[in-house]
């Protein structure tokens, strides 16, 4: 199944010739739902099926296996977003004319009569590319509601495990990693910090969701990093490029490792292999309790337009609470929860936030509204959690 996305109403301007900010509000499957729910299954487990393809398995990538993989240089615009306080956050993201260029480098097959995956004229091809090079509007809806998260910061706050579902270029955790790495010194940063940042495709996570987070931290550093003065050139007219040179790499890995900050990037399909791949490739929180054992973390799994269709939505879902009820039976666990910002109804493949509450609930979740979109095609934002009361949420 390949998927165009249409557009309704106004777009967000990302300040490049890729177009606005992606929404999928009205998805045209090819084939029929009926042939693909035929096709599914088999694999009715899947987010992605795809009768007679197997889907990646979940594997970890590590920090400098991706690092390695880099160009010597990245080009990126930078998207505004206004918060609801009056405050904007700036976050960059990598240009996918670059992308191509690299790939173009690496003499990757970029067509022979057709695109690259996820650089062509799909948005989506199931069980192939899911749509990870494009930043969607409920992602933006997200950081809004995450403005709020400058609160995870100072003295006495646990340490922090963010998980990000399907994160493409990943503005939501951008936005946190940007506020944590904006953060004066060691006493007012967080007092240990892992993202988790998962998406299906590995190159996602290569040419964009890593370089992103170069991006964000390179932005926030320069003022007080010298050899950032020299890498970071351009303006917003001309566009803005940064050098990743050896020492520029080197200088974010050590900034990761004073700032107690650690990166974790997964791919491959949903599952409970995934999820146990969660907890094994994210460190432990450096912080210790009383008895000098680690600090157990608050986790927070984030997700924005996973559930485009029945089967996304069922497997999204699963992964979402197989996270949470572990984090409720885990000894001396936090009380965990999942911030999910959807379209109210995927028109043509069937998946809805609203569909997404009532499985929420139905396995026993406090659900709370956090946002709601009504202007173009209607969105919003929601925050679950197991077992009483969301007071005691990060959030």
């Amino acid at each position: 199944m390949a998927f165009s996305f249409g557009f309704s109403g106004d777009d967000i301007e990302t300040g490049d010739d890729d177009g606005p900010v992606q929404s999928p509000p009205e998805k045209k499957p090819q084939p029929t739902a009926a042939a693909a729910a035929a096709a599914a299954s088999s694999s009715s487990s899947s987010a992605f099926p795809v009768a007679g393809k197997p889907q990646l398995p979940p594997t970890h990538h590590p920090l400098p296996s991706l690092l390695s993989q880099l160009p010597s240089k990245i080009a990126f615009s930078c998207l505004d977003i206004s918060l609801d306080d009056g405050r904007s956050i700036r976050l960059p993201r990598r240009e996918l004319w670059d992308v191509r260029v690299q790939l173009m480098a690496e003499e990757e097959d970029v067509g022979r009569g057709g695109d690259t995956e996820g650089l062509g004229e799909h948005d989506v091809k199931t069980g192939v590319y899911e749509g990870g090079f494009k930043s969607w509007e409920s992602s933006v809806d997200l950081v809004k509601v995450l403005a709020a998260g400058e609160h995870f910061f100072g003295p006495g706050r646990p340490p922090l495990r963010l998980v990000e579902l399907g994160c493409g270029t990943a503005l939501p955790s951008l936005a946190m990693f940007q506020w944590a790495s904006s953060k004066a010194g060691p006493e007012s940063r967080p007092p240990g910090f892992s993202f988790v940042i998962a998406d299906y495709n590995p190159t996602v996570l290569q040419l964009v969701t890593l370089p992103n987070f170069i991006l964000t931290w390179a932005l926030s550093q320069r003022a007080s990093n010298p050899e950032l003065h020299q890498a970071l050139t351009g303006d917003d007219e001309q566009g803005h490029e940064l050098e990743l040179t050896p020492e520029v790499l080197e200088s974010f890995q050590q900034f990761l490792a004073e700032a107690k900050i650690s990166l974790s990037f997964l791919s491959g399909a949903w599952s409970p292999e995934f999820v146990d791949l969660i907890y094994s490739s994210s460190p432990a929180c450096s912080d210790t309790d009383d008895d000098n054992a680690p600090a157990a973390p608050t986790t927070v799994v984030l997700g924005a337009e996973t559930i485009y269709s029945p089967f996304a939505l069922k497997s999204f879902s699963e992964t979402v609470f197989a996270v949470l009820e572990r984090e409720r039976t885990a000894p001396g666990a936090r009380p965990a929860v999942a911030y999910v910002a959807a379209k109210r109804l995927y028109f043509g493949v069937g998946g809805s936030l609203d569909d997404f509450i009532v499985d929420a609930q139905a396995k026993g979740a406090v659900v709370n509204q956090l946002r709601e979109e009504t202007q173009g095609v209607r969105r919003g934002v929601v925050c679950c959690s197991l077992g009483g009361d969301q007071s005691a949420a990060p959030i």
